[in-house]
This record gives structure tokens, sequence and C-alpha cells, in this order.
């Protein structure tokens, strides 16, 4: 083999290495900080409400309660602008579950009732034994787990 041939072959190498690192450093680097929330819409625009739509604003959810899980008894009330889930210190509920992501789940109200959106985590959210993704509605008492911990919607 030719020594340029040899060098080329030892470039190669070291350029591969190199990639190899830097995708490592990128995938600890999501881990640790989340991933980027493009949208901080607050769900569908809301109307004027009427009667009977504040009546049912009065028995909707206003906590969410850790039923399972390091943090079970943590009770937190819901927001207007929403709360957000995840091992960020950022977080209104900072879980310290190994499963949950960085930001893993955003729950925000919307004109009739609370929704959930999994931030792209790596292990999913799992509400009331269903997989969701965005815009899943959460009755009252919906069972919300991400990994070991399981979060309860209440009144």
């Amino acid at each position: 083999m030719g020594e340029l041939t040899l060098n080329l072959v030892r470039l190669g190498v070291i350029v591969l290495l190199w990639a190899f690192v830097f995708s490592i450093v990128g995938a600890l680097r999501g881990d640790l900080y989340g991933t980027r929330v493009l949208s901080r819409n607050a769900g569908p625009p809301r109307s004027r409400e009427s009667r009977s739509e504040r009546k049912q604003r009065k028995n909707a959810p206003k906590h969410l309660v850790v039923t399972e899980g390091s943090l079970r008894g943590t009770s937190i009330p819901l927001h207007e602008s929403g709360v957000l889930i995840g091992r960020n210190p950022e977080c209104s509920l900072v879980l310290t579950d190994d499963y949950a992501s960085g930001r893993h789940l955003r729950i925000y109200p919307g004109a009739d009732a609370w929704y959930a959106d999994d931030l792209g985590s790596t292990n999913g959210t799992i509400v009331n034994g269903q997989r969701i993704t965005t815009g899943a509605r959460l009755e009252p008492g919906a069972q919300i787990r991400i990994g070991q911990t399981v979060i309860e919607l209440r009144r």
C-alpha cells in the first residue's frame, strides 16, 4: 500500500471517530437540556364563555397529583399558562424518573377541557392506557404515566 493511501485511510478513521464523538455529545446534550419547543400557544382559541361553560369550568380539574413513583403525594395547581413536566429544573413538576425526558409533557387549557402534548420524549407518555402525541384531551381523573410515575388530574 502506498504512503498516500495509508495517510488517507488514517485521515478517514480520524474523521469517523470525531463524527462519532460529536454524535454522542449531541445525544447527551438533548438528554440534559431537553427538546426545543417551537410553539408556545395555549391551545385552541377561547370564545366568550356562556353560563354553562362557566359551570363546566367550575367543575374542571384544578390540580395534578402524583399517585405513583418517587414523588408520590406531590400536588401542583394547574395554571392557565399551562404546566410543563420533565426532568429539567425549569419544569413546573420536576421528575426524578429515569424514563422522563428533560421536557417531557405539557398540559394546557383549551376552550372546554385540559389537553396534553408529549414533547417528543424518548419513552413516550401514556394517558389512560393509550400512548399520546399532541392534543390529547384530559378528563378529570385521567391517569398520566411517565415511566414509573403516574400523575392524576383532580378537582
